[in-house]
Parts: structure tokens; sequence; C-alpha cells
């Protein structure tokens, strides 16, 4: 299989369709080795109405990420079925409205800068074009930046773009391995958020570190900001940084 990767602008045309009436459909299901990002187990979960725990113990496996040290999952895959995605069927994604970000994205790859004078996030995208996939034949005039609006992308970028900080703070301040304390930590915080909510309301997890009221009130039942809360935790626990800080 061969991949070219093409830098495209926002406003350059996207000339991709994918659907059933393509000959490629659920090609790119198979042969996966698709890493999770915490909000992507967070829409997941939700979806299937499944605890985080076991959503996570049911269709993921835990590694640390070579480069970060950081815990991470992936999908745990069936290679008797081809290390297909478990939610994908003939018809296609089981949980297409909730699917993970890499699957909305496709066939872009996205890569952020965060400007230090302003603290601006800049975006960059790549069409990936590979030979098994057919949805280029076929014509759609629109934008790249039309194109993502429909995946509905937003949510995912900005949640993980949070998670791309975690990661540069994490090579920058304490390189290599964690110990298994920290890793199960930080896997707590940011995957199994259903248990972390749990900790923190009966066993005062946050030990007496100050969190507002209403942060208290959102978390409690606010997925989203529950993981906002979770990063912030793991900068506390790992770099003693300030849970209030943006």
């Amino acid at each position: 299989m061969t991949q070219d990767m093409m830098p495209v602008s926002l406003n350059d045309p996207m000339t991709f369709v994918c659907g059933p009436g393509n000959v490629c459909f659920n090609d790119c299901c198979r042969d996966l080795n698709q890493v999770l990002t915490p909000y992507d187990v967070l829409r997941l979960k939700n979806h299937l109405h499944m605890p985080s725990r076991m959503f996570l113990q049911t269709y993921t496996t835990r590694h640390s990420g070579p480069a970060s040290g950081l815990p991470v999952a992936t999908f745990r895959f069936n290679p008797s079925a081809g290390y297909a995605c478990p939610f994908v069927r003939d018809t296609g994604c089981f949980v297409y409205p909730d699917r993970p970000a890499s699957c909305r994205l496709y066939p872009l790859a996205r890569a952020i800068s965060r400007s230090r004078e302003t603290g601006e996030i800049q975006e960059y995208y790549a069409v990936i074009q590979e030979d098994h996939c057919k949805g280029f034949e076929d014509r759609n005039p629109q934008t790249v930046g039309q194109w993502l609006a429909g995946q509905e992308v937003e949510p995912y970028n900005r949640n993980n773009d949070k998670l791309m900080e975690l990661i540069h703070l994490k090579n920058r301040i304490l390189p290599g391995p964690l110990t298994p304390d920290q890793s199960n930590a930080v896997f707590l915080a940011l995957y199994d958020l259903d248990e972390f909510r749990h900790r923190i309301f009966s066993q005062d997890l946050l030990g007496g570190v100050p969190v507002s009221r209403q942060r208290m009130q959102n978390i409690g039942t606010k997925d989203e900001a529950l993981l906002d809360l979770g990063v912030k935790w793991v900068r506390y626990q790992l770099f003693g940084m300030d849970m209030n800080d943006s």
C-alpha cells in the first residue's frame, strides 16, 4: 500500500466522497492500528451507554506512547476479522455519530502549533491519498473548510489539542517513562472518566486542591468539563502546575 500526503489550506477544493456507493466502502476500517484519544473514548462510551471502565476493558488495549511515555488506548482488534474496527458493519459504522477524530478527518491529517507571542493555535492540514481509497474519483464541489464543518470536528480538535499540549509539556519537562503509579493516575484522569468522577466525589481524590464550586458542579454532570479537569489534574500531578491555569 502506498501513501502520499499533499498539504492543503481551508480554502482549497475538497473533491472527496465516502459512502456505501464507493467500491472501497469500509476498506479503511480494516487492517488498523488505531489510537483513541480521551475525547474519542468519552464520545464512544456515551454512545454505547457504557461506563468508561467497561468500555475500556471490552474494546481497548492499553499501551505506553513510544514518544511521550503517557498511557494510550487503542482498539482491541480480532486478527480473524482482518483487524477490523469493532464497530464496522457491512452497512457502515455502527457508532458513526460519535466516531473517533481520525475517522472524521480521513482523508485529512492535521497538525498544530501554538504561537509563543499570542498563544494562538495554527492548524495545518494535508490530504492522505492511499491506493485503496477511491473516494477521490467522485466530484463534490466544496472547500476543505466546508468539508471539515460537515464532519463536525470542532469539539474533537478542541479537546485533542489539550492532549497534544500535555504531550508537549511531558516531553519538555519530564521526558522518559512514567512510574506505574503515575501512569495509572494519568489513565484514570484522561480515559476512565466515570471512575475518575466517582473517586473525586467519594474519595476526595483532588485532595484539597482548590476547585471552584461551579467547576465541581460542572464535572458532576458534564463529561467534557470532567475531561478538562482531568488534563489539569494530570498537569498538577506530573508538573506541579496550577489547576486553575488555562
